[in-house]
């Protein structure tokens, strides 16, 4: 039974009557794996911005089960904080599944391009001492608005994922093998978000759709997100 664990920044986490792209990946798991799987991790809430803290549990979809709302995502977080966070998380939950979507948080308050593509190198090696054969699926900085704006920040956003597909390729190896999720091809951040950044409903579909068919088409494991769903 395959145990999957999502990590990512405040596009994964969401906030009050959110979907999420967690909610699409688990519509997709619960229509290819016929209950074969589980959703692991340390965190189950939404960030409240009203609190400023991961306080609430008011999910867009009252059918999403509580057992699978279970993550490691965090609003402001990047690979900084979760690479010194994910040997715990694997260990405890005993993840073999790891999907990522990092680094926009990092790029534009944290780190640069080459000292976040450190702190992902940490986050694979860490995962690694936690279970020598998990499977890691990692999603490019996604498009968004400030990229649009700010051209330094494009720059370090462009880089970060040229670094982030070397390491994939590098670092891919047969008892644990990475994959880099195709971002899927019309996505747009004036449509598929709601603030140029943070995925609306057509959003969460296309981020769960370009993990999904990278594991299918990788790993077949799955089956193709199109088979399953249409874009709201």
């Amino acid at each position: 039974m395959r145990s999957f664990l999502f990590v990512g920044d405040s596009m994964t986490i969401g906030c009050p009557g959110d979907f999420t792209w967690r909610y699409r990946m688990w519509q997709h798991l619960e229509a290819t794996l016929h209950g074969a799987y589980r959703i692991v991790g340390p965190r189950s809430a939404l960030y409240d911005p009203a609190s400023a803290a991961p306080t609430s549990h008011a999910y867009g979809a009252e059918d999403f089960p509580a057992p699978a709302r279970r993550h490691l995502a965090g609003w402001g977080e990047g690979w900084l904080h979760m690479a010194p966070a994910i040997r715990a998380a694997v260990t405890a939950s005993g993840a073999d599944t790891v999907l990522v979507s990092l680094g926009l948080i990092d790029l534009g308050f944290y780190t640069n391009a080459t000292q976040t593509a450190a702190n992902l190198d940490l986050f694979l090696t860490e995962a690694r001492a936690a279970n020598p054969y998990v499977r890691i699926a990692v999603h490019p900085v996604i498009p968004n608005i400030r990229a649009e704006r700010d051209a330094p920040f494009a720059a370090e956003c462009a880089r970060f994922n040229e670094l982030l597909a070397k390491t994939v390729a590098d670092r891919d190896e047969a008892r644990s093998p990475l994959v880099l999720a195709t971002p899927h091809p019309t996505y747009d951040i004036r449509t598929d978000t709601y603030d140029g950044t943070h995925p609306g409903p057509t959003g969460e579909h296309k981020l769960a759709a370009a993990f999904a068919d990278s594991m299918h088409q990788a790993w077949d494991l799955g089956g193709a997100y199109s088979l399953h769903h249409e874009f709201a």
